[in-house]
């Protein structure tokens, strides 16, 4: 980028900053809405925890229902989008015995890690945190409370599972601005669409070779924190294994749809995760619509032995792109790994089962609810792509 374009790249942002800010407080002084404290899913080990969380006024977005018009999804998009954030908040975050002291930024986010008062052991997997709002205004100065989940892996864990969420478990179209725009607009939790098989293939990778192991499930996306809700609900409506959500904030940037705000979110949020579980061996699953592959091919280079495969939904279907991949893949195999390159989730499911990190009984599973999500039968809505029904399109596989 040269110095002019950075410039004004640099101007536009702090224009566009200074206009919301403006236009935040003139809605603010307006408003007698309550804030409310968002506490997001984060994920840590026996001695550290990584949180995220939110100061905003109330959305007032109830769950979705089948009956949802076009029209109301519209509002609480908007809703979701023009939240209006508590700026440089104080707030108290308890977990595991231990108070830590944080502030929420100009966009009300707060977070970082956390540590225990005592090492978090057990069963559990799911330990409770607390956000607290200690003075609210508008409520009398009341604190004002809400929790969240940190997921803290099962001792019995083989591996663990790193996704994409756009265009690889959700279909999205992120590759196509004005489709992309309309799905997230318009649509809801129940109106968005699944790529077929991809529950009861996550699943699978859950329950790992002994249908038991409890593997985590982390999903790491550049998709914005507005839209938490939605994906959460959408998840738990697909029975898509439960995972920390690690999306980014929505800024108003001309760089804010670059490659490079993507490659670095989602490159951070990884090697993160990756270190937090020191001793654990990943999975990461991703597709060809924007940088998944090159990502990870960076990560599989700086955590050697630690990515048991790669797994690319090949989205785009484009020769050109399609060959770009295939040489990342010889370079991940030199790198004691591997890399499969398929249409859908049963040939990535294929490949898990051969080598005993999913049961094979599994794949029949999986074959069905693809059928189903394809609508092959009647008892999903259909959800079109991702191959032929009743197929386990070929996958291209570049394999130690």
């Amino acid at each position: 980028m040269s110095d002019w374009s950075g410039e004004i790249e640099f101007l536009l942002r702090k224009a566009g900053k200074t206009a919301v800010a403006a236009a935040r407080a003139v809605k603010s002084a307006l408003d007698d809405d309550p804030f409310e404290v968002l506490c997001y899913r984060g994920y840590g080990n026996a001695s550290r925890a990584w949180i995220h969380g939110r100061v905003v006024e109330r959305l007032g977005v109830a769950p979705s229902t089948d009956t949802d018009s076009l029209l109301r999804n519209l509002l609480n998009t908007y809703r979701r989008a023009d939240a209006d954030p508590l700026r440089h908040a104080k707030v108290h975050v308890d977990f595991a015995g231990n108070r830590t002291a944080m502030e929420t930024d100009d966009e009300g986010f707060f977070g970082g890690w956390l540590e225990p008062a005592a090492p978090v052991i057990g069963d559990d997997e799911w330990h409770s945190w607390d956000g607290i709002l200690e003075s609210a205004p508008r409520q009398d100065d009341k604190p004002v409370k809400s929790s969240g989940e940190i997921l803290v892996r099962s001792a019995t864990a083989g591996f663990g599972i790193i996704s994409d969420i756009d265009d690889t478990v959700i279909q999205s179209r992120v590759s196509n601005f004005i489709q992309a725009a309309r799905t997230v607009m318009l649509g809801n939790a129940r109106t968005r669409l699944p790529f077929p098989g991809v529950a009861a293939f996550y699943r699978a990778l859950r329950e790992g070779a002994s249908g038991s192991d409890n593997n985590p499930v982390f999903y790491v996306s550049s998709s914005p924190w507005n839209i938490f809700d939605v994906i959460s609900e959408f998840m738990d409506l697909q029975k898509i294994p439960k995972g920390p959500l690690l999306l980014r904030d929505w800024d108003i940037a001309p760089s804010s749809l670059a490659s490079s705000r993507h490659f670095d979110h989602k490159g951070v949020a990884i090697r993160n995760i990756i270190e937090t579980n020191a001793d654990l061996q990943f999975i990461l699953i991703g597709d060809t619509s924007q940088h998944d592959p090159e990502i990870y091919r960076k990560i599989v280079a700086e955590f050697p032995h630690r990515i048991r495969a790669v797994y690319i939904r090949d989205v785009t279907l484009n020769a050109k792109r399609t060959a770009s991949v295939q040489k990342l893949a010889d370079e991940i195999l030199a790198d004691h790994s591997s890399l499969v390159l398929a249409e859908n989730s049963l040939g990535a499911a294929k490949h898990a089962a051969e080598h005993g990190w999913i049961k094979p009984d599994k794949l029949s599973e999986i074959g069905e609810e693809k059928r189903a999500d394809e609508g092959a039968d009647d008892s999903k809505v259909p959800a079109p792509g991702g191959g032929k029904a009743g197929t386990g399109a070929p996958a291209t596989v570049i394999d130690g």
